[in-house]
């Protein structure tokens, strides 16, 4: 491991892990490794690399500014940590850099790297995307164009109903029985009184 010291932070709540990473960085000159969330009752374990006295500053300065947030469970400083500690800090679990073990001119090299091939991706993703969104513009053109045909054939096979029909009978019943016409006033009805 590079660093010559590990912090460790633990706070109840991500907004409050969060702070204290920030006020950890920015106390003093240390590398903010990741953070971890725990596997239940919100705890956020917040992860920073550096020199001894620095990194005793920053957890100070951190747990500092997240018992102002929220609850700090535990602080600790483990000085000159053990190579074999490396896959604890760097597993699938933390959250942020991941090039903990290089020196630090191969991790400005990958950082490079990297942000090349994901602006590399975005355009492709884009261009993919432009694609899509045409076939399924031309799809969906295409279904409502179907649609209208359809309905307009099913319009032209209905035959439409005589206006003499709908006049005749009542419209509050519905019972060909009924001597009341639509507009007729609804005391004509025979069904009037018992529907209250």
């Amino acid at each position: 491991m590079v660093q010559n010291s590990l912090g460790l932070i633990e706070v109840i709540g991500l907004v409050a892990a969060i702070e204290a990473a920030d006020a950890a960085v920015k106390a003093a000159n240390i590398e903010l490794i990741g953070y971890e969330l725990a596997k239940g009752g919100g705890q956020v374990l917040v992860k920073l690399g550096g020199d001894v006295g620095a990194i005793k500053a920053g957890v100070q300065a951190g747990s500092a500014a997240a018992r102002k947030v929220s609850r700090v469970v535990a602080t600790h400083v483990i000085p000159r940590p053990n190579p074999q500690l490396a896959c604890i800090l760097d597993s699938e679990e933390t959250v942020g850099a991941k090039t903990m073990g290089l020196p630090a001119e191969s991790r400005i090299e990958t950082k490079v790297e990297v942000e090349a091939e994901v602006e590399v991706e975005a355009e492709t993703e884009t261009e993919t995307e432009t694609e899509v969104e045409t076939e399924a513009e031309a799809e969906i053109e295409e279904k409502v164009e179907a649609e209208n045909e359809a309905v307009t054939e099913t319009a032209a096979e209905e035959p439409e109903e005589d206006e003499t029909l709908k006049a005749e009978g009542c419209n509050l019943c519905n019972d060909p029985a009924c001597p009341r016409k639509k507009g007729d006033p609804k005391i004509t009805c025979i069904h009037y009184g018992k529907n209250r």
